[in-house]
């Protein structure tokens, strides 16, 4: 079985979430027998922002989120370079 065949389990915590006039998705979810939640948030323009950390539960993956708008604001989304946080995962 190659990755392509595992499963994808979403989270219940998976949502659109809208805030400051931006709007994103943010996607929880883990891949077939893997504990660990994955963190992925695609904006408007349907650039996806994937978390290099995982998680051990959805909870966790969803207050990663919204830690970072709190701090950061929903601009850190932006395809905008300067809009954007130093974070690596989205250069």
């Amino acid at each position: 079985m190659n990755d392509s065949d595992l499963p994808i389990f979403d989270s219940p915590l998976s949502r659109t979430v809208s805030r400051d006039g931006m709007t994103v998705e943010v996607n929880i979810f883990r891949v077939g027998d893997d504990p660990f939640w994955a963190l992925e948030v695609v904006n408007q323009a349907g650039t996806s922002i994937v978390w290099d950390d995982v998680f051990q539960t959805d909870e966790a993956a969803f207050t990663a989120f919204a830690q970072t708008v709190a701090t950061e604001g929903m601009a850190t989304f932006l395809d905008n370079e300067d809009a954007m946080s130093a974070s690596a995962t989205l250069h």
